[in-house]
């Protein structure tokens, strides 16, 4: 209680504390709350699917050996692409290297899909940044929500772990970097991914070119010249040099293809990246989550290199919306849609009305309500995609469930011992990665040659133990589990195993059975 004085001027009365107004979330922090969230989802997403043997061989099981190999200071030998396979010779990826220092530590699938769910979900923080910094907050959320949740993130989420996964923060980092005209940061940040994979090099081309026309020619001119040369040297002379059959692996996806020769296939290029429907329509689907509207910005000229060469390839596993091979066009997409809409973001006239006085009062004018329709748009086109898409998964009762052929799957893995060598079929592979040596069964490639499936001449099992699942379940994107060989062929060869090559049965449950190698036969015991 104040008491009044007797003389001199009174004191000034500090005002009565009144209710504080609610702390604000600190606007650094907001980008890398959005990625804690999204980690989280790719995370319980990724994890579930491996617990419920959803995960393969091709291609987990593959990098997880290459990994393991790094780890244990080995060149990257990977007995299931082929007996003393270099992976370093399927695609010029030395960056994974990275990750075996957290393999080390902690052995086994999941690693590598932990990380590479934080991957993925960091790459938000750059596009979130951004969108907050020439948008605002409110924006910033829709498009952390428009990335995290879009079609191309969930369909590389869904199916193992691949090298892409370092290359989505890169990109997002070097396309933001472009919108903010930090030339330099843009290509530091894009400079690493000649070593995630030998077409990325192109991607840095890409940015050189955006620089040529934006900005410092001179550095645009080198980055330039620097990805093409990366790209050029890889997939002409380390590829090869690594590959044990010689050649690039994967040439004979961009070869002359129907056409008969390289120039008659240049010449019909434009209408074979549009032909068949299925290209047309995943061209349309990589920039629908912007609702578009990223076609407007010339950073969407990034994503040229990738869809090109997914366009003109041979190979049908390119050309839709399954696997990985959109993730790296989803940051450029997101990017794209923020700088489409920042140049709105000017002061301009607002509409009459109590909202229009003091500060904020620029939320009704038309270039706000244009910003706020346009981001409305994006998130209703990511949410009508959703169900279409492996995110949707977790609204699924099964994904919750482990059913008697998992926890059977389970019971028969855990007798084969740790450090054996084993021939197991596809969705069995990574459950073994991590503790033995693991090929495909029945052996694929055939001398490590990809994509060849000699059915008639595949080579006699040498592994110790043979394991082999009659009834994998259908999983994201394959709707059954039997790849390579159709089951009959599998079965077969199962039999084969035991009546020529002395196998015998161990156990059998729910359709998954365990052999061993017996004792070698005599001489012409089985004619």
């Amino acid at each position: 209680m104040l008491r009044p004085r007797t003389s001199g001027s009174a004191p000034a009365v500090a005002p009565e504390p009144g209710p504080r107004p609610a702390a604000r979330f600190p606007a650094a922090l907001l980008p890398w709350a959005w990625a804690a969230g999204l980690f989280a989802l790719y995370a319980t997403v990724s994890v579930r699917r491996h617990l419920l043997i959803r995960t393969t061989g091709y291609d987990l099981g593959i990098f997880e050996q290459a990994v393991r190999a790094y780890a244990q200071l080995r060149p990257p030998v990977v007995p299931l692409r082929g007996e003393d396979f270099n992976l370093l010779g399927d695609h010029f990826h030395p960056a994974i290297a990275v990750l075996a220092p957290l393999y080390r530590i902690w052995p086994g699938p999941l690693t590598l899909l932990l990380a590479q769910a934080a991957l993925l979900a960091v790459a938000v923080v750059p596009l979130a940044g951004w969108a907050a910094e020439v948008l605002g907050r409110r924006a910033a959320h829709a498009v952390a929500l428009v990335y995290g949740l879009s079609w191309g993130i969930a369909s590389a989420v869904a199916f193992d772990f691949h090298e892409v996964a370092l290359a989505v923060p890169l990109v997002s980092a070097a396309v933001t970097a472009l919108g903010r005209r930090r030339w330099r940061a843009a290509v530091l940040w894009a400079a690493p991914l000649v070593l995630v994979k030998e077409d990325l090099g192109l991607t840095l081309a890409a940015v050189g070119a955006y620089l040529v026309w934006k900005g410092p020619r001179r550095l645009g001119l080198f980055t330039a010249a620097a990805g093409i040369a990366a790209s050029a040297v890889e997939i002409k002379l380390l590829l090869p040099a690594f590959n044990p059959a010689g050649g690039y692996a994967h040439g004979e996806n961009l070869g002359e293809g129907a056409h008969g020769s390289l120039l008659t296939t240049i010449a019909f290029a434009p209408l074979d990246a549009l032909r068949p429907d299925i290209k047309a329509m995943t061209l349309v689907l990589v920039f629908a989550p912007s609702a578009l509207l990223a076609l407007r910005s010339p950073l969407a000229l990034l994503a040229l290199p990738t869809l090109a060469w997914r366009m003109l390839s041979q190979n049908a596993f390119h050309w839709g919306t399954s696997f990985h091979y959109s993730a790296v066009l989803m940051p450029i997409v997101t990017a794209g849609l923020i700088d489409a809409l920042r140049h709105w973001r000017t002061p301009g006239p607002v509409t009459p009305g109590p909202a229009t006085a003091g500060p904020g009062s620029g939320a009704r004018s038309p270039a706000a309500r244009h910003i706020r329709a346009s981001l409305v748009t994006a998130l209703a086109v990511t949410a009508v995609m959703l169900p279409s898409f492996p995110l949707a998964q977790l609204a699924q009762r099964a994904t919750w469930r482990t059913g008697e052929h998992v926890a059977a799957a389970r019971q028969v893995l855990a007798r084969i011992p740790d450090g054996a060598t084993v021939a197991a079929t596809n969705r069995l592979v990574p459950q073994l990665t991590s503790r033995t040596e693991v090929v495909l069964f029945p052996s694929f490639p055939v001398h490590a040659r990809l994509y060849e499936y000699a059915r008639d001449r595949l080579p006699r099992p040498t592994a110790e133990w043979i394991v082999h699942d009659r009834h994998a379940p259908p999983a994201w994107p394959y709707h059954a589990g039997h790849w390579p060989y159709p089951p009959e062929q599998q079965t077969a060869e199962l039999e084969r195993a035991q009546r020529v090559y002395g196998y015998r049965k161990v156990a059998e449950r729910d359709g998954i059975t365990l052999l061993r190698m017996g004792p070698p036969r005599p001489p012409g015991a089985h004619g």
